[in-house]
């Protein structure tokens, strides 16, 4: 767990027990839930991270925690939390709304909770927890309702790009890749907030179906303390799959009921009086029905405050759920990062990804395996079939050179991978998979080597695939890297997803079932724009999508072309159909902005930058140009489209949320084998100097301390300066005294 995550775990952990103080009268039915109990501290960390979407009572003074209908008048706190701790609010209703258009769902949780732990005369910052699943998505927006005010959030272009100077972290961000938090400041005890967030994020497919999952699974202590009384818990879900073929539903975690079945259409209920929270993740299961690969091509007309006014298409071609379908013959090469930085959990895990992934090949594919830091190591000179006797010595070797130390340098391995490659057969799709922590000066020359040595190929040119770790690489790289080789990138941004999300990359990138794919006339358009182009191979592990802008007018059929993998030609008729209930704007968003960053990147285009930045501010979809704003809203009073950064920073009730984008890579990190997510956050200029001279201080009173001179000198001091020094241990150790007594009242069965 990061050391982020880690004290917030701590902080809810310190907020449950001062929740002890809180007096909920003599009635014993009206107890508060006990938190959960675990000996081992690594895994009580876990315990305290939310599972659902929570609000938390921010806690610096402890005078301040009571119940703000029954006082207890208990024995006055000194002293203040630091850092403040975090006390669970309890929740009164949540409904989870979700809607699902091709392969991404968008997901709004509306829930009420009530500050129950602050003195009706007090108030508190209030912060908002949203865990949003594994598949990495993108939040969009909140809106908060207290009494006499309330909230909502803007995404605004950063003109001052110092603005991170001032910007705090405990104003919000996200606490892992996939838990958002923000704050709301000084909400009144005894209040009641009315809060509304929304985010989107991928649905997975897999093995012919796509799945959801949605954490939710509320915790005891969020139920209201009081008389076992019932309270409403509710889920409403929509299918779009934007598809003229029938959807099956498979599996629910909850017990939805059916409202709609329509083609390519489902719309189901769950709405229900309960005692107790959910305690379950919300899971969802569906076949999009078919046997055979189809496709089709979707178009809408462009919103009226929408930046760009071309019309939009998407293309979409879905694989089907032929289990026998045949995949291309795999050559590949993987390139490994072994710097210093891998050393430890991520090394270990992409030990555990690769070696799985050697033997899932066939006994006709063929491998090789290059790790790389500073220089290159080879498994072979050549290609190896995947015979068991050659996936044993790849086991051994790698056991033996995966060894993290050096520095990065990825253009080397590329070249090699890239040569190793180029005589490759024809009835086989050559596959480079690089999986890096680490950024490096020279990535837009490689991005520049790589388009033309594919460019160059006569045959099926090999495809690259990207994995990075961490934050310090730069992930628009590899991204764009894997565009121009008409491959698949993936992340993992945090240590515990490494070996889960490179394995499922690994399978979904050896999965072609179609190769080389055009679509006839497009190129009769007046005017065209693609994303991703070159546009990628389909693959068996998931459904393809195009987007794009044009102008001209579309023909009522299109037809797609390709290779499969006995190399004969294969033809998709593509019907031309206007999107309907299917917003495309929205679920294409999230695609465009992130392919377009990776473009303005490479290119250093600023006019670009300005357009991703217009665009993230439209759909709400956060960027590497963007930054979050929580703005008080008197009176229900009109949003501002774009707003002064130093405006907001200025204003009491108005705060800015530190940079929410990945960056784009840490070269000096990397340079310094720093591994990923363990670079402590860079202290203020002024404490930073404090800390430097405390250090030099505490150093050289160790030198002195540790020698004779020190006892002779002791020895000799006058009776003022013993008393002194004697009441200075004195203290010390009443303080230590203290704390002691602290954890040991916290922790009383009787919690006063």
């Amino acid at each position: 767990m990061s050391p982020m995550a880690d004290n917030f775990a701590r902080a809810v952990e310190d907020g449950l027990r001062l929740a002890k103080r809180i007096y909920f009268g003599k009635d014993r039915s009206v107890a508060p839930p006990k938190p959960p109990v675990s000996m081992d501290k690594s895994v009580s960390s876990y315990l305290y991270m939310p599972t659902a979407p929570m609000v938390y009572a921010v806690i610096s003074d402890p005078a301040i925690v009571d119940n703000p209908d029954i006082p207890s008048y208990q024995p006055h706190v000194h002293g203040r939390c630091d850092p403040p701790a975090l006390i669970p609010l309890q929740m009164n209703g949540i409904t989870l709304e979700v809607d699902c258009y091709l392969d991404t769902a968008f997901l709004t949780v509306t829930g009420s909770w009530r500050v129950h732990c602050v003195m009706g005369s007090r108030s508190c910052d209030c912060r908002i927890a949203i865990p949003m699943g594994e598949e990495q998505g993108s939040v969009l927006g909140f809106e908060v309702d207290i009494s006499r005010k309330s909230y909502c959030t803007q995404l605004i272009a950063m003109e001052d790009r110092d603005v991170e100077k001032v910007v705090r972290a405990e104003d919000g961000g996200f606490l892992k890749p996939h838990i958002f938090t923000i704050t709301v400041p000084q909400v009144d005890g005894g209040s009641n907030l009315f809060i509304k967030a929304s985010w989107s994020q991928k649905l997975v497919y897999e093995d012919g179906q796509f799945s959801l999952s949605v954490p939710f699974s509320f915790p005891e202590y969020v139920t209201p303390a009081g008389k076992k009384l019932s309270k409403k818990e509710k889920i409403r879900l929509t299918v779009n799959a934007g598809t003229s073929t029938e959807v099956l539903c498979n599996k629910t975690s909850h017990p939805l009921k059916e409202l709609k079945r329509q083609v390519g259409k489902l719309a189901f209920l769950y709405e229900s009086e309960v005692l107790s929270w959910s305690s379950n993740d919300f899971t969802f299961s569906y076949n999009v029905s078919s046997s055979r690969t189809f496709g089709g091509m979707l178009l809408q007309s462009p919103r009226t405050h929408d930046i760009d006014q071309r019309e939009m298409f998407c293309f979409y071609l879905f694989p089907g759920n032929h289990q026998s379908r045949k995949v291309f013959r795999t050559e590949v090469v993987f390139v490994v990062d072994i710097s210093g930085s891998m050393r430890g959990k991520p090394l270990d895990d992409t030990k555990k990804a690769l070696l799985s992934a050697l033997s899932k090949l066939s006994p006709e594919d063929s491998f090789n395996i290059i790790a790389f830091n500073g220089e290159t190591f080879l498994f072979s000179s050549s290609m190896k079939l995947a015979t068991n006797e050659a996936i044993d010595n790849a086991t051994e070797w790698v056991n033996i050179n995966f060894i993290a130390g050096g520095g990065t340098n990825i253009l080397l391995p590329l070249n090699q991978a890239i040569e190793m490659l180029s005589g490759g057969t024809h009835d086989s799709v050559p596959l480079i998979f690089l999986v890096t922590d680490g950024s490096v000066e020279d990535e837009r020359h490689i991005c520049d080597v790589a388009r033309s040595h594919l460019t160059d190929q006569k045959s099926i040119c090999p495809r690259i695939c990207t994995f990075g770790i961490g934050l310090y690489c730069n992930h628009y790289f590899l991204r764009m890297l894997a565009m121009i080789g008409r491959g698949q990138y993936d992340a993992a941004y945090d240590g515990d997803s490494i070996e889960t999300r490179m394995e499922r990359l690994l399978n979904r990138s050896t999965s072609t079932v179609l190769s080389d794919i055009v679509i006839d006339t497009l190129n009769d358009l007046d005017e065209l724009e693609v994303y991703p182009s070159p546009i990628p191979d389909l693959l068996s592990e998931g459904p393809l999508i195009v987007s794009g802008r044009y102008r001209g007018k579309f023909p009522d059929t299109l037809k797609a072309r390709g290779i499969l993998p006995n190399m004969n030609n294969c033809i998709v008729e593509l019907k031309v159909q206007r999107a309907k209930d299917l917003p495309l704007d929205k679920v294409l968003a999230k695609q465009e902005i992130d392919l377009l960053t990776a473009e303005a990147w490479l290119s250093q285009n600023s006019e670009l930058e300005k357009k991703v930045a217009q665009m993230s501010i439209a759909s709400g979809v956060i960027s590497e140009y963007t930054e979050m704003a929580l703005l008080e809203i008197p009176q229900k009073q009109e949003i501002p489209s774009k707003v002064s950064a130093q405006k907001l920073v200025d204003s009491k009730e108005q705060k800015i949320i530190r940079k929410l984008g990945l960056g784009f890579g840490n070269i000096r990190a990397t340079a310094e084998n720093i591994p990923p997510g363990l670079e402590a956050a860079k202290l203020p200029e002024a404490a930073e100097i404090f800390v430097k001279a405390a250090s030099n201080c505490c150093g050289k009173l160790c030198e002195y301390c540790c020698c004779m001179c020190c006892i002779q000198a002791c020895s000799r001091i006058n009776d003022q300066c013993a008393i002194v020094l004697t009441q200075m241990c004195t203290a010390l150790a009443c303080f230590g005294f203290i704390e002691c007594c602290a954890a040991l009242c916290c922790s009383d069965s009787d919690g006063r």
